[in-house]
């Protein structure tokens, strides 16, 4: 099951007079991922590099930001994509200590950067939710209303029309019953605006 993160988490790392200073947080997207780093790389201009991963909603990068192809976005994503995380960024500023640390050496600051880290991050299961529509008649609201506050549904709204529209959500895995179990007590007179999917 995917999971995100509460609230940003750092870890600072010396390799070799290197310093790695890795942040973790909660992230929604790519434009937000960018201003992120459009500040470390202003609050820390004497770093040589700001490298960073993210994967939120479907986005996904790996930037190594000078450092050699592959030897610091593309390990930062593993360690998100290994701990089956959504909606994450991880950064991590590089200040150079003189020493070269050569591929492989990168390859695991950048990653040991980032999972300890995560070893202080509050991890939070993301459960998909669903929004579902439909219209039914004046007489079946009371049991509309009975059975979506029996499933643990969030009722969004109601409209009173020519006939009762219920928007409402509920996690994804629990949907498809709820919607069957709906058609069975409404004997068929439950209208759905929008497809169950």
């Amino acid at each position: 099951m995917p999971q995100t993160i509460h609230v940003p988490v750092h870890h600072e790392l010396v390799i070799k007079k290197s310093r790695f200073i890795a942040c973790v947080q909660p992230m929604p997207d790519r434009a937000g991922a960018q201003q992120v780093v459009a500040r470390l790389r202003a609050e820390h201009p004497g770093a040589a590099h700001v490298c960073w991963a993210l994967l939120a909603g479907g986005q996904s990068a790996a930037v190594d930001d000078g450092e050699p192809s592959g030897t610091a976005g593309r390990p930062m994503l593993d360690v998100l994509r290994h701990q089956d995380l959504e909606g994450v960024l991880a950064t991590v500023v590089r200040y150079f200590g003189g020493v070269k640390l050569g591929a492989g050496g990168l390859v695991r600051a950048y990653t040991d950067s980032v999972a300890q880290a995560l070893l202080k991050a509050e991890k939070i299961a993301i459960i998909r939710q669903r929004t579902l529509r439909c219209a039914v008649s004046y007489p079946l609201e009371g049991l509309m209303r009975r059975e979506l506050e029996l499933a643990g549904a969030e009722l969004e709204q109601v409209e009173h029309q020519q006939e009762v529209l219920f928007t409402f959500r509920l996690p994804d895995d629990k949907a498809d019953a709820l919607v069957g179990r709906l058609n069975e007590a409404g004997s068929g007179r439950i209208a759905w605006i929008e497809e169950p999917c």
